[in-house]
């Protein structure tokens, strides 16, 4: 029988190359996603790469309410004005007491239809709506923040997505019996390191709120299986993705100024950064940049899919945390080298100083990884590279149109 999967923030980076795996293995597959980091355009390629087949067991969930089918002519004199739409924006969010609405549009038959989209999972109706109308066999979850710099600045708003949407998450996952889970955790939980590689049962010594988030969701996961050991949890550390799907259809469009190291370096590349600021060169490593485990998001997508496939063929697996990585370590400045070869382009690099919240040198002890799931990476950085190029070439302006001049 075909399992039923929600994956929550895969329009996401990583989620929806996770998703494309999910299909072609065969589960079916709802994606909930806020869209506060991701567009539907991702979802929509998503569809493309799988087929018509395979896209029929994809649901694309962010709590629609529908408040008006409208004539073609009319919807047209609605499109024209942004006034209006903004208008429907804030009374719809008034009226009813919605965290997370935006307006979007699409074509359905031969009407335009304006749907309001919330799908934000700290709305407990949000989820209750979904888990009421499908039964899910397993739980994915991304969704998230993800800015080590942006934690440090705005810690509040990582308490409240990580923290307690992921609490409601699991609230009512237990309300409807769903008590498979896999945990997109992170490298960030250990902080700097006394030693590395990172093995698993290190201490955990988190250095910035959204390292900390997901330490203590972690440690949540645990507390829940200890109080109902019917939990099955598989913890994801992860550590650096990179990379795109080799099609160039999918791959990663942050809104706004890159955090992340290689859509910034691919900004640069396609001309839309002047330079890459490279923070740090004054670190204990080989070329005083940080060192990170830069893993390719096709591998990590595998080893979303191969954990939760061990959820359903193993009964006592309770709860237990992985890592996900080469078990390599690559500086910041190299990976540049890298990604100038691959593309033929030179990179402009600006040394800027350290960034608070830093570590110096992390990357990953994979034994673990290849003895429970059976996982270990197949790419290296020059096809992460390669990928992340060929994604960049055919999008320079990620899944938006280039602006008018």
């Amino acid at each position: 029988m075909t399992k039923s999967i929600l994956v929550t923030g895969g329009a996401g980076f990583i989620g929806t190359h996770t998703v494309v795996q999910l299909l072609i293995q065969g589960f079916k597959v709802t994606i909930i996603d806020n869209l506060d980091n991701s567009v539907e355009e991702a979802v929509h390629r998503v569809r493309e790469l799988v087929g018509p087949q395979l896209s029929l067991n994809l649901q694309f969930h962010l709590n629609c309410v529908i408040v008006e089918v409208l004539e073609l002519e009319v919807c047209l004199l609605v499109l024209c004005s942004c006034i209006f739409v903004r208008l429907i924006e804030v009374l719809v969010k008034k009226c009813m007491k919605m965290s997370y609405v935006k307006l979007v549009w699409f074509w359905k038959f031969e009407d335009l239809i304006c749907i309001v989209h919330c799908g934000d999972i700290r709305n407990k109706e949000d989820l209750e709506k979904l888990f009421s109308q499908s039964k899910f066999d397993a739980v994915i979850h991304f969704a998230g923040l993800k800015a080590v710099g942006e934690s440090m600045s705005h810690p509040f708003r990582y308490f409240d997505n990580n923290l307690i949407g992921s609490i409601t998450l699991y609230q009512v996952m237990a309300k409807y019996n769903c008590k498979k889970l896999v945990f997109s955790s992170s490298s960030t939980v250990y902080g700097q390191p006394k030693i590395i590689p990172c093995v698993e049962d290190f201490e955990l010594k988190a250095m910035n709120p959204y390292g900390r988030t997901k330490l203590f969701l972690e440690e949540i996961a645990r507390d829940i299986h200890a109080a109902d050991p019917e939990w099955k949890i598989i913890l994801l550390r992860y550590f650096n993705p990179v990379g795109a799907h080799e099609s160039g259809k999918l791959g990663e469009d942050p809104l706004g100024i890159p955090n992340n190291l290689m859509p910034y370096i691919q900004q640069v590349a396609v001309g839309r950064l002047p330079e890459l600021n490279v923070y740090g060169h004054d670190y204990p490593t080989k070329d005083g940049s940080a060192v990170r485990d830069y893993i390719h998001v096709m591998d990590l997508a595998d080893g979303h899919v191969t954990a939760l496939q061990k959820l359903f063929t193993k009964e006592d697996i309770g709860c237990f945390a992985c890592n996900l990585g080469t078990g390599r370590g690559t500086s910041v400045l190299e990976m540049v080298t890298a990604f100038e070869k691959a593309s033929g382009k030179k990179i402009p690099v600006k040394l800027c100083p350290r960034r608070p919240g830093d570590a110096t040198e992390v990357y990953a002890s994979t034994d673990k990884a290849a003895r429970e799931l059976n996982w270990k990476a197949k790419y290296g950085i020059d096809e992460m590279c390669r990928d992340q190029w060929n994604w960049a070439r055919q999008n320079p302006w990620g899944y938006k149109k280039p602006p008018t001049k």
